[in-house]
């Protein structure tokens, strides 16, 4: 073995502060650019990662740069290279390599006034509030340069009229001046309105150029909006969860991106695999059984006609139910959505039952379609080489 010293990133200052998989992707993207690739990757760091270290240490790792590129070059001087032997290819690539190691950040711990009860409003609320965080965390979207696709951007050598960013939402929400945000002045459905429609219209710069002239500022382009949805519900779910409140929005599904009821884990994952597991041919109508299910408004009605399309499925696969369980527990299963006031609504069936049942129904059938998923998937053939 040689005597080669291996050169290792100290992680202990960096704290992310975007999903360490999308860090991931987008970092190993911005790896695979030809040509000049430095600017984006300080962009990246400057938005995924908390203070201006990570920045600094991988402009400073450029100064290895000469030696990797002409051996006859002066060595740089050891004690202003942070990881002395890495380019900044490398240091970028052992960063995302290692992301699993970086820490997220965290808000700190509660200060004086909150410890002590003194941090509330004038009417006893505490001081955060949901409405005032979410328009702080849009204030710093709109800085990154999200809301340029669709509102444009200001710039001192450009005279063309900006569009109206008040119009733009309110061809959305139906809804005119609120833009620039006032949340002091939302109710509950104007708040979680702005909710979904910023999800809809982020979306994130690539690349920026700075200008000087007139102290005109940073401009943005390269647009993508995927990774900036996801990147915006994460944020946003980890908002409303901090704040007690009861939706989030959706990951997947026909209401992507749209304020559904919280539910545990568990039932998290079974949405999950059931979605990304149905054929195309039972596709849809799993997506929107799910979809009125978990909806914000959702309502007995709603969660019948969940139950309904779910029996659909099952019904159609009623044969494959009957081969694989035993006849009494495929007859229970049935018998539910005839006997009860779900599907046919006659005068026969049982009406008189809480509205919880229509929930356990509902991710029993659920689960009953992930089950024949399975089952189908176990007597599909392989075809693999």
């Amino acid at each position: 073995m040689g005597d080669d010293v291996v050169v290792s990133l100290d992680l202990s200052n960096y704290e992310l502060l975007w999903p360490k998989a999308l860090f991931v992707a987008e970092g190993e993207r911005i790896l695979r650019v030809r040509g000049t690739w430095e600017r984006q990757a300080e962009w990246l760091l400057t938005e995924a990662l908390a203070g201006t270290t990570p920045v600094a240490d991988f402009e400073e790792a450029s100064g290895n740069r000469n030696l990797a590129n002409d051996p006859w070059a002066a060595p740089a001087d050891p004690r202003t290279v942070v990881h002395p032997g890495l380019d900044q290819r490398a240091w970028l690539t052992e960063l995302v390599a290692r992301a699993a190691e970086l820490r997220h950040a965290v808000a700190p711990r509660p200060y004086w006034p909150q410890r002590h009860g003194s941090g509330q409003s004038s009417d006893g609320r505490p001081a955060r509030d949901a409405r005032q965080d979410f328009a702080r965390l849009i204030g710093d979207f709109a800085d990154s340069g999200y809301l340029v696709e669709v509102f444009g951007e200001y710039c001192v050598d450009d005279l063309d009229d900006l569009p109206d960013a008040s119009e733009v939402i309110e061809r959305r929400l139906g809804i005119s001046d609120l833009w620039p945000l006032a949340p002091q002045t939302w109710d509950e459905d104007t708040f979680y309105g702005l909710v979904e429609v910023f999800h809809d219209l982020v979306s994130r710069p690539r690349t920026r150029w700075f200008h000087p002239y007139g102290s005109c500022g940073w401009h943005h382009q390269e647009f993508h909006n995927g990774l900036a949805r996801i990147l915006y519900r994460w944020k946003v779910n980890r908002l409303l969860h901090e704040a007690g409140i009861d939706y989030e929005l959706a990951e997947e599904g026909e209401d992507l991106g749209r304020l559904v009821a919280v539910t545990d884990d568990a039932r998290s994952r079974l949405v999950h695999r059931v979605l990304e597991d149905s054929p195309a041919d039972i596709g849809a109508d799993i997506r929107h059984a799910i979809a009125l299910f978990r909806a914000r408004d959702t309502s007995a009605e709603s969660k019948r006609s969940a139950i309904f399309n779910l029996a659909r499925v099952l019904e159609d696969r009623r044969a494959l139910i009957q081969e694989r369980l035993h006849k009494k527990d495929e007859g229970a299963l049935f018998q539910i959505a005839n006997g009860f006031d779900l599907r046919h609504r006659n005068a026969r069936q049982q009406g008189e039952y809480d509205e919880a049942f229509l929930d356990w129904i509902f991710w029993w059938y659920l689960a009953t379609v992930e089950l024949t998923n399975r089952l189908i998937a176990s007597r599909t053939p392989d075809t693999g080489s």
